[in-house]
């Protein structure tokens, strides 16, 4: 008897520990993550400073900051959807400081509007610091000469328009330019799948011990004569 079902229960132990030790490891990651968005929503939450060229994105990357600089009307538009204003243009903008010209992500262009003329004018700017790298394999080059981007780069881009590798996604701008809507940066678009894949291991498991049961079962039981 033993010789019969020894091979069915090692598999199915062994796959069921497989599947349970992938289960507690996003279990893990779950809570790793979780404390990664806690610390993101604490800065998010955090009253603005004021912006300075001594900042790196190990240290200060979600950090709110408040600056004055003029959008010089140099900008790249970057194709995006499923935003909360809708399908367009990001247009991130070369805008002077004090310390030097850095990024400006102004919000969303609608899509109809790209030929718009940009605001030219001494703004106070509220937002966040952030090192986008939005591009994969799979991202488009950009078509440079229709001003498409469709992923944003803080190396790239600020190469592309000479500025300091610094970013800031505007929260709010005083005067705002009419023709953009703010997209400023919270947590809901961070892909937090842990959880489901923890439940998808852990039922793959159970699914796996029933299997190995009934094989156990069918093992075990008397052929008819």
């Amino acid at each position: 008897m033993l010789r019969k079902i020894l091979f069915p229960l090692v598999l199915g132990l062994a796959g069921c520990g497989v599947l349970i030790s992938l289960g507690l490891w996003q279990v893990d990651r779950l809570a790793w993550k979780e404390d990664v968005l806690a610390g993101i929503n604490s800065r998010l939450a955090a009253a603005p400073a004021e912006l300075t060229p001594n900042v790196s994105e190990a240290l200060d990357e979600y950090t709110r900051v408040t600056l004055v600089g003029t959008p010089t009307g140099e900008e790249l538009h970057v194709l995006v959807s499923g935003t909360e204003a809708g399908t367009g243009y990001r247009v991130i903008s070369k805008v002077e400081t004090a310390f030097g010209a850095i990024l400006v992500d102004q919000g969303l262009l609608a899509i109809d509007n790209k030929a718009a003329m940009p605001l030219i004018a001494e703004m106070q700017i509220d937002g966040t610091l952030i090192w986008p790298d939005d591009q994969n394999a799979q991202t488009p080059d950009a078509d440079l000469a229709a001003n498409i981007w469709f992923a944003r780069n803080v190396d790239t881009m600020s190469a592309a328009l000479d500025t300091l590798p610094l970013m800031v996604v505007t929260t709010s701008t005083t005067p705002a330019d009419p023709r953009l809507v703010a997209l400023p940066v919270n947590t809901t678009t961070v892909k937090n799948d842990h959880f489901e894949y923890a439940v998808t291991w852990f039922l793959l498991a159970l699914v796996w011990a029933i299997m190995s049961i009934y094989l156990i079962l069918r093992t075990t039981r008397p052929k008819d004569a």
